[in-house]
């Protein structure tokens, strides 16, 4: 018997990195894992997976950009397979310009919707069923980006990763006497498909001090698979090992910056 059998949850970005972790821990936990993101064959790919090993899964996409795509994802998934017991807000991304001197509005907006926006539209678009049935566990994925930001993330990420973070905390104080368990989860470098993104993308050598996504979907299932009567409200995961990242933040520093800004060094 599984700690999370009958429990129907809701994962975003869960076709790689952390997400996929969590939705293979989730369901082999014995939860109905509903596996969302923008492309669908990275999805299905998890969820054959997961029926492989007995588990139960369903694959779609979602833009989470979109408010109405969120409820209607929500409402498909209550009308087909039973109310959310479980989201896990994991779904993010990092502007392209990092250096607020440089960032446009539009690089800013759209960084700011991915990772703040939606964990609000997805969490008001759960929190009635869970308050009707008394209970309901949403985990958010920020980042240790709160606590110290700079250029690895760069400043649009790191606001909405604070935003964020407030955001859940305002959900465990306002709902928790209503059975609702609201978690923030605050990892350090991790080992996934976004550091390909970054204005220096980490070497083998680097990588391989970083966190294994694993890891960070082991803290989630912790957080979900607690018993009802417990809430982790924050937690805190990052390397064993500190690594230099100076070179990265210089690389990141004049990402955007026009040819002819006067104190940008000289190649």
């Amino acid at each position: 018997m599984g700690l999370l059998d009958g429990k129907i949850a809701l994962v975003t970005g869960a076709g790689s990195g952390i997400g996929r972790e969590t939705a293979l821990l989730l369901a082999k936990d014995g939860a109905t894992v509903v596996l969302t993101g923008r492309r669908l064959e990275p999805l299905r790919g998890v969820a054959s997976l997961i029926e492989k090993a007995k588990g139960r899964a369903f694959a779609r996409v979602l833009d989470i950009e979109s408010r109405a795509s969120i409820f209607e994802t929500v409402k498909w998934i209550n009308d087909g397979i039973g109310a959310v017991d479980i989201l896990v807000n994991n779904a993010g991304s990092a502007s392209k310009v990092l250096n607020a001197r440089f960032l446009s509005e539009e690089e800013w907006n759209s960084t700011i919707n991915v990772n703040l926006t939606a964990v609000f539209n997805l969490t008001q678009a759960v929190l009635p069923e869970m308050i009707a049935r008394g209970e309901g566990t949403i985990i958010t994925v920020s980042s240790l980006a709160v606590v110290n930001p700079n250029l690895l993330g760069g400043a649009a990420y790191g606001a909405a990763k604070a935003g964020v973070k407030n955001f859940m905390t305002f959900v465990h104080n306002t709902y928790r006497n209503q059975g609702i368990r609201a978690t923030t989860i605050l990892p350090g470098e991790t080992n996934t498909p976004i550091m390909d993104n970054r204005a220096r993308p980490p070497l083998d050598s680097e990588r391989a001090v970083m966190m294994d996504p694993h890891d960070v979907a082991r803290a989630i299932h912790l957080c979900a698979s607690l018993n009802k009567s417990a809430v982790i409200p924050e937690l805190h995961i990052c390397p064993t090992f500190m690594r230099d990242t100076s070179a990265d933040i210089e690389v990141a520093r004049w990402v955007g910056a026009p040819a002819d800004t006067p104190d940008m060094p000289k190649k």
